[in-house]
């Protein structure tokens, strides 16, 4: 009995912690921007009390579907895995390692798949790939910012972090197809890997790390090139759907199309989500980047309103895939105990 409480202890103080950085991140989002602007909070509780029922049960279904085509790539890099399945892992791992590293989001999808059957090579070959697949699209997003830029003929220097956001992001699709394209290729590039690691961490032994890389080629070399290609196009439609559930929520809360265009958002947005790789999908950083690349220091009172749909939007795409991961983790845990 003291055992169990002990360790419910630590999942509980993890998920304070959790609740702790949302509601911060919901500070800094008023903070900074007050301190640009003269935020109205009675305003802002208007602007979410406008919200109708059917409003609602839109951007829900629009959040689902981010989550069904977040969950497509497995689908793609696994064989045999079924998009009901796919989904319901993706979702149970975003649970089960919730605000966790990359690498412990994968080993909670490699364990999930290996429970309900799935080789464990091609669990964790499929589970990096599509890991890799999303840092490539979240840091070639803002290619289509750059592509809304050249047809609006709006003007917008070059900036140094966008530039690097796409460096990496090509970096990244060289290095998948250099390792699938050779077993060699991959060993080498596993013990230069290594020998850098060694260098922060003297136990890392570059050997076993190049013999890895080469264990991983096999998994992965079947056909890279053309699945590569239709993963990351599933996720850039992924990507728009989370920017039509951006779209939405500013809509719906009363910020017209004079306030900020359509075509503003959405090219603020391309430039600003590399940005999600800050911890809560970088809650707080990205909203005061949207705000303040949109109104600058005016705005009046679409600010307000526009914070309301940052707001919105913040607890869909952070606080809703745990809603959904709950019924996802109750059918895992009842597939598995029949099992």
């Amino acid at each position: 009995m003291a055992s169990a409480t002990a360790s419910s202890r630590p999942r509980a103080v993890r998920w304070a912690v959790r609740i702790g950085l949302l509601v911060l991140a919901a500070l800094v989002v008023f903070a900074v921007v007050r301190t640009m602007h003269d935020l109205n909070l009675a305003a802002i509780g208007v602007a979410l009390g406008r919200l109708r029922w059917w409003e609602v049960v839109a951007l829900i279904g629009v959040l689902v579907l981010r989550q069904v085509l977040s969950a497509v790539p497995l689908t793609i890099y696994i064989p045999g895995v079924s998009l009901g399945r796919a989904v319901a892992t993706d979702l149970t791992a975003l649970t089960t390692a919730a605000f966790a590293s990359a690498p412990g989001k994968i080993a909670a999808r490699v364990a999930i798949f290996s429970s309900t059957g799935t080789a464990t090579g091609s669990a964790l070959a499929g589970s990096v790939l599509n890991t890799l697949t999303m840092f490539v699209a979240r840091f070639g997003v803002p290619l289509f910012g750059f592509v809304l830029v050249f047809v609006t003929g709006a003007y917008r220097p070059a900036q140094f972090v966008d530039l690097a956001s796409l460096l990496f992001a090509a970096v990244l699709v060289i290095g998948m197809l250099m390792v699938a394209s050779a077993e060699d290729t991959a060993v080498r590039l596993g013990g230069w890997a290594g020998r850098t690691a060694r260098r922060f961490r003297a136990r890392v032994d570059p050997a076993h790390w190049a013999s890895s890389f080469g264990r991983f080629q096999q998994d992965v070399a079947g056909d890279l090139p053309r699945r590569l290609p239709r993963a990351a196009a599933v996720l850039a439609v992924m990507l728009l759907v989370e920017l039509a559930l951006l779209l939405l929520a500013f809509r719906f809360v009363g910020v017209t199309p004079s306030d900020a265009g359509t075509l503003a958002i959405a090219t603020i947005f391309f430039f600003a989500y590399p940005l999600t790789m800050f911890p809560l999908q970088g809650a707080g950083v990205v909203d005061v980047a949207i705000l303040l690349s949109l109104f600058g220091s005016g705005g009046g009172t679409a600010v307000d309103a526009a914070t309301a749909a940052l707001l919105i939007w913040r607890a869909l795409t952070v606080v809703g895939p745990y809603a959904l991961a709950a019924v996802a983790v109750a059918i895992w845990r009842a597939v598995t105990r029949r099992a």
